[in-house]
């Protein structure tokens, strides 16, 4: 169950990998469909199918070394599972590695992303969502999937930009109206189009953590996920911004949130896991060994 089917030791192994994949399973907070919690290792288990030849950037992007972590399990409560994912996150970055967290639910991302910013100075997010997730707190814990972003943005401080809203709550409104550090791009202003992409990317800081929660693309391509909204992105442009967001900023970690198995669907986990495969070459573009060369 490595990530990409890798067999080598010399590209699977801890020690020699570049990045490490992060299974957290996880539903605890979830408010409509189910099925995020084996979200991750279905992810893994489709990626065991891909291509590894990345033909955009002419590269096994496998040979920079990629470690599959073991699966990190549901803690008893939600404050407790934050808490041991936090210090579980910071661990790991103390190895110098590309940490890239498979979820789960959208929640388990702001105890990542806490650790990363406490590793690197002027940091921001890149949120592809089709919600805001700008909420104190919902059903009774600041620590659900609908609050991630509250918890970075507005706790910790951390300058976002929000790409592919199209579900928010009057809270949410309210809370964006008072000055909240975060810059929104509406998908009612730019699904169809890349003319917007520029500055998106443009409005990060030099470090940027990408958080993608899966919701944040069409349910034409994207059926299974926790709470799906109509009027989402769509692939090529959402690749046009993560090849866009590696070339002109520095991602220093990313996770991939919000699918839900669903038995004998085997599509969206292929597609989660293509888009994972994708956005790790464009990062590392520079340092994956090249096939063809042109």
């Amino acid at each position: 169950m490595n990530f990409g089917g890798i067999s080598e030791p010399e590209f699977s192994d801890f020690d020699s990998a570049r990045v490490l994949v992060l299974p957290v399973s996880y539903e605890g907070t979830v408010s409509f469909g189910t099925g995020t919690g084996a979200g991750a290792m279905a992810i893994v288990d489709a990626s065991r199918n891909m291509e590894l030849y990345e033909e955009e950037t002419d590269a096994e992007v496998y040979k920079i070394g990629i470690h599959t972590l073991d699966e990190f399990k549901p803690r008893e409560t939600p404050a407790r599972m934050m808490n041991d994912l936090y210090e579980h996150s910071k661990e790991l970055l103390n190895s110098d590695k590309f940490l890239c967290m498979l979820g789960g639910e959208h929640s388990v991302s702001a105890p990542i992303i806490k650790a990363h910013a406490e590793k690197y100075h002027n940091l921001s997010i890149l949120q592809i969502d089709a919600h805001a997730d700008l909420r104190d707190e919902y059903d009774g814990t600041p620590h659900s999937h609908a609050s991630i972003m509250a918890r970075t943005v507005k706790d910790l401080k951390i300058p976002a930009v929000q790409v592919g809203i199209r579900s928010i709550s009057a809270e949410e409104a309210r809370a964006i109206e008072s000055g909240l550090p975060t810059k929104i791009f509406w998908a009612k202003d730019i699904v169809g189009r890349t003319d917007w992409i520029d500055d998106a990317v443009d409005s990060l800081t030099e470090n940027v953590y990408l958080t993608i929660d899966i919701d944040g693309l069409d349910p034409s391509i994207m059926p299974t996920t926790g709470t799906p909204e109509p009027g989402g992105l769509g692939w090529y442009e959402t690749l046009k911004l993560i090849r866009k967001l590696a070339k002109k900023r520095r991602v220093v970690g990313m996770d991939l949130v919000e699918y839900s198995y669903f038995e004998n669907q085997d599509a969206p986990a292929f597609l989660c896991s293509k888009l994972v495969y994708k956005s790790l070459a464009y990062i590392f573009r520079e340092e994956t060994p090249k096939v063809v060369g042109k």
